[in-house]
């Protein structure tokens, strides 16, 4: 066994595992799960790395596409699904793609992780190309799925990121950016669902979360840019208001009718108490950034 490959190791704090209560096996897996957070803290450069890349590419008309086999594929789809709602971006800007396709999200699909042609077939029928990234994600960094996205990438110029949990990874040595986050031996030899799985998630989380941040579709630390689909969202987007811009309900009701139900060109007429048309001209001006918007109106009505 290679040295770098350490999400295959023995965990030698879990010989006997087999034999603990309940409550000590559960303690155990707590204990060990605190090798993430410094496993994370390590790669924070590489990830903010990431976090450049993507919004530079995303300002291109880019997309995101995120690519994985078996939990880490899954756990691309579970992040990319809420984007949408989250943030309002278009439809097939943000994609996951697993080995195995969408019926591997229900059932043990891992055999199509060894496929290394069928990603270059997936990526090419969404007409992949230079202005888009892939995000390779694969616990040992070695996975063919998600290496060979990588490879049809670069031969395309595009942007390639890798997310692994292994030291000097092939994922990371053919990316232009590749985050290693060293979580240590799984409680359960190479059960990389555990403690891989979780950086993983907390990885994914920061790349997209920070990318829309930066994108402006954050204000202050509110969620601005949301899809209004249902009773609850369109409740939170008015108490988003009211908290923003200090407004009673009505007001706050009022203001969201007349932006046509935009939170973003709400805020920035009740901030600039400017007409709905004239917001969404410098929110349009800022690429939808609402603080650069409310900037901008400021800087040229003074």
């Amino acid at each position: 066994m290679s040295k770098n490959n350490v999400t295959e190791t023995i965990n030698l704090n879990s010989l006997t595992i087999d034999e603990m209560k309940p409550i000590d096996i559960v303690t155990l897996m707590l204990e060990e799960d605190k090798a993430i957070q410094h496993g994370v803290k390590q790669a924070l450069p590489n990830i903010a790395k990431a976090v450049d890349l993507v919004v530079e590419q995303w300002k291109k008309k880019g997309r995101v596409f995120v690519v994985g086999a078996g939990t880490s594929g899954r756990l691309g789809v579970l992040d990319a699904v809420e984007l949408g709602p989250t943030f309002s971006i278009e439809d097939n800007r943000w994609i996951a793609l697993v080995a195995g396709g969408k019926d591997a999200m229900w059932s043990p699909l891992e055999q199509h992780e060894d496929d290394e042609s069928i990603i270059i077939n997936e990526l090419k029928s969404y007409s992949f190309n230079e202005k888009d990234v892939v995000i390779g994600v694969s616990a040992s960094g070695s996975t063919p799925y998600s290496v060979s996205a990588i490879k049809y990438a670069k031969q395309l110029g595009a942007t390639t990121i890798s997310i692994s949990c292994n030291h000097d990874t092939i994922s990371s040595k053919l990316s232009d950016c590749g985050i290693e986050i060293i979580a240590g031996p799984e409680v359960i030899r190479g059960s990389t669902r555990l403690k891989a799985g979780t950086a993983q998630k907390i990885t994914l989380n920061m790349i997209s979360t920070a990318s829309m941040i930066r994108l402006g579709k954050v204000y202050q630390n509110q969620m601005v840019d949301m899809q209004l689909i249902n009773r609850k969202l369109v409740k939170r987007a008015e108490q988003t208001l009211m908290d923003l811009v200090n407004v009673s309900q009505e007001e706050a009701t009022d203001l969201m009718t007349k932006s046509n139900g935009d939170l973003k060109v709400a805020i920035f007429i009740s901030l600039t108490k400017t007409k709905t048309n004239q917001a969404m001209q410098y929110l349009e001006k800022e690429d939808g950034h609402l603080k650069n918007a409310i900037a901008t109106y400021f800087k040229e009505d003074n």
